[in-house]
C-alpha cells in the first residue's frame, strides 16, 4: 500500500490505464484522488476521470505537482519532446518509473536531468494481475523508493529486479513482445480447431485450457519442457505426427528468430535517444 503518496502518470494510454486500474482495484492506492494523469487528448482525460475517479490534465507539468512518484508511460516516438518539456521540472525527491520500451536509464537521467530513475518492462498481462515486469534502478534510487517500486509492480503480477540493465532489452523481446507471439500461436490453434469442425467457442475453450494446464504443469513439476513433451509423445502416435510437422516447418527456428528480431528492434529504439 502506498499511503498518501501522490502519483503522476505522464501518459494515459492503454498500458497506463491498465496500471491505474490494478493499483486502484488492489487498494495499492487507497484513494483515486491521489492519482493525476496527463494526456494530450481531452477525450482520453474525460474517460479516465469517469472510469476511475482520478484527476486529469493535458499539462505534464501540472500533473507532476507534489507527486512523490511519476510513471512515464508515453510512446517512444514522443519521448524526446516530453523529456525536453519536463527537464529540470521534476522535484529531486520524486521517483520516476519509466515503462517506455528500449530507453536506457542513462538516456532518461540525461533527458530529464533527474537522478532517481527506475526503468521497467511490463507486459500486457498486468491487466489481469498476471504481468511479468523486469526492472532496474539508477544508483540514486533510495531503498524506500525501491520498496515503493516493488509495491507498485507486485500489484501488476510478478516482478524481477536486476542490476544488469541489458536484461530489460531481453525481457522486452521475450516477455513483452512474447505475449504477441503466444497470442498468434493461440489464434492458429483455434483456427485449426474450427477447420476440423469445432465451433470457434469450443476450439477457443479447448485451446486455452490446454495451454493453461500445460503451463501450470511446468510450474508445479519444475520439469524441463522436453521431459514433459516426451511423456505425451508415443512412438508412431498422434503427438509424434504433429510434432514432426512443427519441426519440419522450422517452428523452433522461427520462434527463436522472432525473439532475436524483437531484441534487435528494442536496441534500435534505445539507440534513438
Amino acid at each position: 500500500m502506498l499511503t498518501d503518496l501522490k502519483i503522476a502518470f505522464i501518459g494515459g494510454g492503454t498500458m497506463g490505464e491498465m496500471i491505474i486500474s490494478r493499483l486502484l482495484s488492489t487498494k495499492t492506492i487507497q484513494q483515486p484522488d491521489l492519482v493525476t494523469v496527463s494526456d494530450p487528448l481531452s477525450t482520453r482525460c474525460l474517460h479516465l476521470e469517469r472510469e476511475y475517479g482520478v484527476h486529469t490534465t493535458t499539462s505534464n507539468i501540472e500533473a507532476l505537482q507534489s507527486a512523490s512518484i511519476a510513471i512515464l508511460a508515453v510512446k517512444p516516438q514522443v519521448l524526446t519532446s516530453v523529456m525536453a518539456m519536463l527537464k529540470d521540472k521534476i522535484s529531486p525527491d520524486t521517483l520516476v518509473i519509466s515503462i517506455v520500451g528500449g530507453v536506457s536509464i542513462a538516456s532518461l537521467c540525461e533527458g530529464l536531468n533527474h537522478p532517481a530513475i527506475v526503468r521497467t518492462m511490463p507486459n500486457i498481462a498486468v491487466q489481469v494481475g498476471r504481468g511479468t515486469t523486469v526492472w532496474s534502478a539508477s544508483s540514486s534510487v533510495t531503498e524506500q523508493q525501491r520498496s515503493h517500486t516493488q509495491v507498485i509492480l507486485q500489484a501488476l503480477g510478478k516482478e524481477f529486479s536486476t542490476q544488469n540493465e541489458h536484461y530489460l532489452d531481453m525481457a522486452t523481446a521475450l516477455s513483452s513482445a512474447g505475449t504477441g507471439f503466444i497470442f498468434l500461436y493461440i489464434e492458429a490453434m483455434i483456427d485449426a480447431g474450427v477447420q476440423m469442425g469445432l465451433t470457434r467457442a469450443q476450439a477457443q475453450e479447448l485451446t486455452l485450457h490446454t495451454i493453461a494446464g500445460s503451463v501450470e504443469l511446468m510450474f508445479q513439476t519444475d520439469e524441463h519442457p522436453a521431459v514433459l513433451r516426451n511423456k505425451v509423445t508415443s512412438p508412431g502416435g498422434v503427438t509424434a505426427a504433429g510434432l514432426y510437422e512443427l519441426e519440419k516447418g522450422g517452428m523452433r527456428t522461427v520462434i527463436s528468430n522472432a525473439v532475436l528480431t524483437a531484441l534487435s528492434r528494442t536496441q534500435q529504439l534505445g539507440n534513438m535517444f
